[in-house]
């Protein structure tokens, strides 16, 4: 049996490795790290630059994590061999990962959800040769970010870099435990910040990096040249699964938001704005002329939500929380998802081009998660009829305003763009439509897209249709 265990998951035809076994998250209230003096090492004019001296304070506050699981064995498995030798009912397994001590005092180590997740016994062995059992205060699956605690004396622990300041260029240097082999340091790049897209259910903000990363190294140190925390090392993609210069790290400020949900809850109860998302685009803003090419476009607000009650309106755009900027649908859901539950934030909105500031206070409503409908901006293509073949529209009775939407085939092109039966058509690119003939005229300006205004259930939507 392989010594250790790793998913896999297909991403644009490649695999997509998390490199360990578990991912959890952590936040310190009171981080007590040691001070980092060690600069690169030019020495004398006849000495090669090092970054020996800043490793040597550094890598004692990575750890080599070792998990046991127990698996049960499926009945029909047991017996394979013939029934006078059956297989235990049980059978265990172990895994490696890594793992970063943040608080020497209170013995706080950060690992990933995937190193930890469905483990029975988690041990850690230090640089120095000590081998101690870990508790598990919580973890996240949705950043992959899981805190340990450790009873121990005379720890290092890793000062946490500013994440704003991060720069694509910055060199940086990973470490961990690649394969079982012990404690390992390689270094590169960033070579991208921001990136997201490999599982759209969790809250990504990666930090990129082509520094080596094998299996093993999950939850091991992402670290700058003055040996502060910047990220946590927790996937690849590569065609072989092991590395090829692309690897990710979730961001320090990210490991920080969750540690303090785990420290005070053990768990992660995030917050609820309560309403539909897409990315806003230069062809969106040429088509609503909102005030804004980038930020996070509402297009819907759920009833009864925490954006309803602090009045965020269908069309409004995002462009900021809490005076940080939001240039799509990603940084808003990230803001929220990882504030807490009846915490108070501060939205920039363009309603109609005019700047607003709303107040508003998360809940925790299940039914009223922030959600994208669409990551992307619309491809340009030039309107015809075949945006709506598929959909039967008519006009609505007793001189009611709007378009009906009598029928859409599920298989068409007007399905794929949100459009529903029983949907009443207000607006088209924000005119108002009174009818079928108003409608079919706009139709004749031959706009980039369509942006439809849509009642449906007594909701009002927005609806961007390339």
């Amino acid at each position: 049996m392989s010594k250790f265990n790793f998913s896999t998951s297909v991403h644009h035809g490649k695999q997509f490795r998390r490199l360990a076994i578990g991912v959890g998250i952590v936040l310190v209230t009171a981080l007590t790290p040691i001070a980092l003096k060690a600069q690169i090492n030019t020495g004398t004019s006849n000495a090669m630059p090092s970054l020996a001296p800043m490793l040597e304070a550094t890598t004692p506050a990575v750890v080599n994590i070792s998990v046991t699981r127990s698996q049960r064995m499926p009945e029909q498995l047991r017996f394979f061999g013939g029934p006078q030798s059956p297989q235990p009912p049980v059978r265990q397994s172990r895994g490696a990962g890594s793992g970063v001590v943040v608080d020497s005092s209170e013995g706080l180590i950060i690992t990933n959800h995937h190193v930890v997740n469905g483990a029975d016994n988690i041990s850690v062995s230090l640089q120095d040769g000590r081998v101690l059992e870990a508790t598990l205060i919580g973890s996240d699956q949705k950043t992959d970010i899981a805190l340990l605690r450790i009873d121990a004396e005379r720890l290092t622990a890793l000062p946490f870099a500013e994440a704003e300041n991060l720069r694509v260029g910055d060199y940086v240097v990973a470490i961990g435990n690649p394969f079982g082999l012990g404690q390992t340091v390689t270094s590169g790049i960033i070579s991208a910040l921001g990136r997201a897209g490999l599982n759209d259910e969790n809250y990504e903000d990666f930090i990129q990096t082509d520094a080596a990363i094998n299996v093993g190294n999950s939850g091991g140190a992402l670290v700058d040249l003055q040996g502060r925390l910047v990220g946590i090392n927790t996937a690849i993609i590569s065609g072989s699964g092991t590395n090829s210069g692309v690897g990710f790290a979730v961001p320090v400020d990210m490991v920080e938001a969750v540690m303090g949900h785990l420290l005070r809850d053990g768990v992660v109860e995030r917050g609820q704005l309560g309403v539909l998302i897409r990315d806003h685009s230069a062809l969106v803003e040429e088509t609503l002329k909102l005030g804004a090419e980038r930020g996070a476009l509402v297009t819907q607000v759920f009833p009864d939500s925490a954006a309803e009650r602090a009045g965020l309106k269908t069309a409004d755009l995002v462009v900021a929380i809490d005076n940080k900027a939001v240039n799509s649908s990603r940084d808003l859901r990230n803001a929220v998802g990882l504030a807490g539950v009846n915490q108070d934030m501060e939205l920039r909105v363009l309603r109609d081009g005019d700047p607003l500031t709303i107040a508003v206070r998360l809940d925790n409503s299940a039914q009223n998660q922030t959600a994208n409908t669409g990551n992307q901006g619309a491809s340009e293509r030039r309107a015809d009829e075949s945006r709506f073949l598929g959909a039967q529209l008519q006009d609505l009775p007793r001189g009611r305003p709007g378009v009906g939407v009598a029928a859409v085939d599920p298989q068409s092109r007007a399905a794929a763009g949100g459009l529903q039966t029983g949907d009443v058509i207000t607006t088209l690119n924000r005119q108002s439509v009174d009818d079928l003939a108003d409608f079919n005229a706009l139709l004749t300006e031959e706009p980039s897209l369509l942006a439809l205004g849509v009642e449906r259930d007594g909701q009002t939507l927005l609806l961007i249709m390339p």
